[in-house]
């Protein structure tokens, strides 16, 4: 019997019990600082790998109060003294700047956030525990890992103008359901790979987690191989994909032709209806970026509709781009140009508006088209707040029109 992806990754059939060694472990500024208590609580004295251990200040940078400057305060000694790699305020959001440098193909990758999940389309096994796990991976180098069963996700096709992979992942979502597929992985493959951008991967293995999903691998191929090399990293490239005679728990098959701009209304992700179907839905914030959509790619899509036209004189426009490297390039391809001619207000790179902490905090009864990834009440400032997840396409076609808006319907 052949093996799936996960199986490969973990040298273990489905449902066995692993101890693995970690590639790579990292902790943001929100879980940090409890990991790194419960490091010390535990008494460890060193880490199992400084070079396999990376810290981030994405969340809250720069910082908005005393409170988040003392848990930076405390990551950046911890770095020094340690030892291990730290990414400071405005190098970008730990999922990109691990997708960018850091993950290869085959390697098992704990993070102390649940969007680990993102360099899983790298053909990384990736996923994330509580801060307290992520300790002991800090001191030991390892963990214990439940093998899961695989769901294969066959795609054919390609997108069609307007359509995305937020739009397949949403879909996704809405098929399987909040927790369809808990602790499973979900493996892409397909004809349909081959139309699928590194930075469409980035965001479908992103919202893999959204479904319950303990990983969501894509295999690693010849756009894996490109975009390793044009990171500077292509030797780390090794092709990686399941076995023909792989068994799996189902299969789901999905034709990215048949693909319409979709949205995830408040307060679920898994809640989804068509962008057609809520013409008239006013929003008060448009939102692209995050770990999900503030790539290179999305920041282009945004530039594209919005270039020579201005934002709604009601709606705000907020653009976060996930890294430096991103925003660098979006400045010399002229595209933050586009979007600040158009209205916009760019942010540092980081999580921004995501989850409420600072820069984009929602008001009371107002609504919000977000890139990201999660749409939960409170999520993003007010509890009396209403978050819609739509793909950079319809955040930036909204933003036109100051309400929901088809993306199809202004490309």
């Amino acid at each position: 019997m052949g093996k799936t992806l996960a199986e490969k990754i973990l040298s273990q059939e489905s449902g066995n019990i692993v101890i693995a060694q970690v590639d790579l472990v990292f902790a943001q500024d929100t879980t940090g600082p409890l990991t790194v208590r419960q490091f010390n609580a535990c008494g460890f004295k060193r880490l199992a790998d400084p070079k396999k251990t990376a810290l981030f200040l994405d969340h809250a940078a720069p910082s908005p109060n005393q409170e988040i400057s003392n848990d930076h305060r405390l990551l950046r000694q911890f770095a020094q003294e340690s030892g291990c790699l730290i990414y400071d305020v405005g190098d970008g959001v730990c999922h990109q700047i691990v997708a960018e440098s850091l993950a290869k193909p085959g390697d098992v990758i704990i993070g102390a956030d649940s969007h680990t999940v993102t360099a899983g389309a790298l053909g990384a096994f990736a996923t994330g525990m509580g801060s307290s796990d992520v300790a002991i991976v800090l001191g030991l180098g390892k963990t214990w890992l439940r093998v899961p069963e695989s769901i294969k996700i066959q795609v054919s096709g390609k997108f069609s103008a307007g359509v995305g992979g937020k739009d397949l992942a949403l879909h996704l979502i809405g098929k399987i359901g909040a927790d369809g597929a808990t602790y499973k992985a979900l493996e892409f493959s397909g004809d349909g790979l081959e139309n699928i951008s590194m930075s469409d991967r980035l965001t479908v293995a992103n919202m893999s987690v959204e479904t319950g999903a303990k990983v969501g691998l894509f295999p690693a191929d010849s756009i894996t191989k490109d975009y390793l090399i044009s990171q500077g990293r292509g030797g780390h490239y090794q092709p990686l994909s399941a076995d023909n005679d792989a068994s799996y728990e189902k299969t789901i098959n999905i034709d990215l032709a048949a693909l319409e701009p979709l949205v995830a209304k408040p307060h679920s992700v898994d809640n989804v209806a068509p962008a057609r179907e809520l013409k008239g839905t006013k929003i008060q914030q448009a939102f692209i970026g995050t770990c999900t959509n503030g790539r290179l790619e999305d920041i282009a899509i945004a530039a594209g509709i919005l270039k020579g036209k201005k934002r709604h004189a009601e709606t705000r426009l907020i653009v976060a781009p996930a890294s430096q490297n991103i925003l660098l390039e979006a400045i010399r391809e002229g595209y933050i140009r586009t979007l600040v001619e158009s209205g916009a207000s760019i942010l540092p790179p980081g999580c921004g508006a995501c989850l409420g902490l600072h820069q984009g905090v929602l008001a009371s009864g107002e609504a919000c088209l977000s890139t990201s990834n999660r749409n939960f009440k409170g999520r993003m400032g007010s509890p009396e707040a209403f978050i819609y997840l739509v793909s950079p396409a319809t955040a930036a076609a909204s933003a036109l029109t100051g309400e929901i808006t088809d993306p199809r319907k202004v490309i």
